[in-house]
């Protein structure tokens, strides 16, 4: 699966862009419930359009002829050549469309997620070069199934997370530069959250996003994964993977400016669920493979009305 962090938990597709937007099953639904209506509507949008490029690649489907219909997404977990083929042209597709939301020069957006996403441009001012790093990171999914290092982990972290973030601080409004710092960091905490999560969802789809690095540091091998057994060595390096998720949440509240901090608040808000997730997996002792953590829905609105309320506070 695709991490673009626009996306819905791995354990079940988010709606279809051109279905029920933002639904209470996504983590992002009750960040952005008290948000103001413009606000909301214009998240709705950037939502929609990372979603539609996200399943470019994690739904490829078949060459069709020119003027024909789409057909059905593969379901095989991985994805054949001409599959892969019909992805990259469906990247080129998005970036061509971006284009012409961004450019009346390039003519009109063909999609009802990119006509949805026109008029915020200028409303908000939204960065062009972050939806171009979204759709680069996507991109990366076509050939890079395993990150050998960190640092090459971290670079499609800022684009699939980062760059969303980024996005939505413009949206957010801030008065201090430091907010879009937090964006960066808090993206990359998120991103990282999802990997460790998702490891089994994402291992028997043919990928693998822990980087190899850490894997031969604890001693532990793609098969031992495969097992879904929690040794000594799993343990370890999901240990090692959580804590440094954990920094990168922590960098995120050092950067996070007072002066923005209630503008802030659906970020925080993801964030605070995201982070319980973080904690649920060392709750489970890194037990990622007998099921999907889940923060329940009840406990999402707690967090998200208690972050809210110690914002109102200024805590």
């Amino acid at each position: 699966m695709c991490r673009c962090s626009c996306g819905a938990p791995s354990a079940g597709k988010a709606p279809r862009p051109d279905g029920p937007l933002m639904s209470r099953k996504t983590s992002f639904y009750y960040a952005f419930l008290i948000l103001p209506a413009d606000q909301r509507r214009a998240i709705i949008a950037v939502w929609d359009f990372c979603r539609a490029v996200d399943d470019a690649v994690d739904e490829p489907t078949e060459v069709a002829p020119a003027g024909s219909k789409r057909t059905q997404p593969a379901s095989q977990h991985v994805a054949t050549s001409q599959q892969v083929a019909t992805a990259r042209d469906a990247v080129r597709f998005w970036r061509a469309e971006l284009a012409r939301v961004y450019e009346g020069s390039a003519g009109q957006p063909e999609t009802a997620q990119g006509r949805g996403l026109h008029p915020f441009v200028a409303r908000f001012d939204l960065p062009r070069k972050a939806f171009e790093d979204v759709i680069d990171g996507v991109a990366m999914d076509l050939g890079h199934q395993r990150y050998r290092t960190f640092d090459a982990l971290y670079q499609y972290c800022l684009c699939v997370a980062s760059a969303v973030g980024l996005i939505c601080v413009e949206i957010f409004g801030y008065r201090d530069d430091r907010a879009r710092q937090y964006a960066v960091e808090l993206g990359v905490a998120l991103q990282l959250t999802n990997i460790i999560r998702d490891v089994a969802v994402d291992l028997a789809e043919g990928r693998l996003y822990l980087p190899l690095e850490d894997l031969s540091r604890f001693g532990c091998t793609e098969a031992d994964l495969r097992k879904g057994q929690v040794t000594e060595q799993v343990r370890a390096l999901l240990r090692f993977e959580c804590d440094r998720a954990r920094t990168y949440y922590e960098r995120a509240s050092r950067v996070l400016p007072a002066i923005d901090a209630r503008r802030l608040i659906a970020a925080r808000i993801m964030g605070a669920i995201y982070y319980e997730i973080l904690q649920s997996v060392e709750r489970t002792e890194y037990d990622v493979f007998s099921r999907i953590i889940r923060v329940p829905r009840p406990r999402r609105a707690v967090i998200a009305a208690s972050t809210w309320a110690r914002a109102m506070l200024g805590v």
